[in-house]
């Protein structure tokens, strides 16, 4: 069932094969069950600023700059952009509502997934929307010994967020490592339009409430409903590509 995904990226992109060394993961809904509190988060945080993004609508924007989030709100409701000052007030009030939520739990079988991808020697990359300044003493309480800070890519360190493919393209930069040495896996719509953007094989997570059709429209090469299911197929999937 993975051969002919894989047979079909190679075809489009013009590989002979793809030479596994890497994996690059999003973050909040792939390595964490935390998405659902940013859609809460965004929606407190647009309401108390006039404007409306439903906690739907926010898995949509998953992936994005919060200014890039917050522009498209506010052009489309108040017929202009935000100032600077706005976007970071906005942000701020984004931020203290999420950090005042629950923290998330680690998603189930993130780390069965990542435990089997370090056993066959491949490289972990985060690469993440994300620019919380304690990230990668999170990672490394939920994943231990796993991730690397010079093989995280965040928000500090774009200039464009997803779906613009550069974030991918760094992840590839700083593993070392060609598009046909890595795959993406991703949970968010535009983050696999960044992913398949790059020419980087992506599979898809659906952890949230959007159709599969959603993130399959977006070009994902593969498609697997839970980290659990990836990680209990990760071997055959690993064998497929080998």
């Amino acid at each position: 069932m993975f051969q002919q995904a894989i047979e079909n990226y190679l075809t489009t992109h013009h590989f002979d094969k793809l030479n596994l060394k890497a994996v690059l993961f999003d973050m909040d809904g792939v390595l964490f069950d935390s998405m659902k509190n940013h859609a809460a988060a965004w929606h407190e945080a647009m309401k108390q600023y006039g404007m409306h993004l439903s906690p739907e609508e926010a898995y949509m924007h998953e992936g994005r700059t919060g200014a890039s989030t917050i522009n498209i709100v506010s052009t489309r409701q108040r017929h202009r952009e935000a100032t600077e000052e706005e976007i970071k007030e906005i942000y701020q009030t984004k931020s203290d509502i999420f950090n005042s939520l629950p923290k998330a739990e680690r998603m189930p079988g993130a780390l069965e997934l990542l435990n089997q991808i370090k056993e066959d020697n491949l490289i972990p990359v985060v690469v993440t929307g994300s620019g919380q300044k304690s990230l990668l003493e999170r990672l490394n309480r939920n994943f231990p010994n796993i991730f690397k800070g010079e093989l995280m890519v965040t928000a500090f360190d774009v200039k464009y967020g997803k779906p613009n493919p550069e974030p991918y393209l760094m992840g590839l930069q700083k593993a070392g490592v060609k598009a046909n040495e890595a795959i993406v896996v991703e949970n968010a719509p535009l983050g696999v339009r960044a992913g398949v953007a790059a020419g980087i094989f992506t599979v898809a997570v659906n952890t949230g409430p959007l159709p599969d059709k959603v993130l399959l429209d977006e070009g994902a090469n593969y498609l697997f409903h839970s980290m659990s299911d990836f990680s209990k197929n990760w071997k055959d999937f690993y064998q497929a590509i080998k």
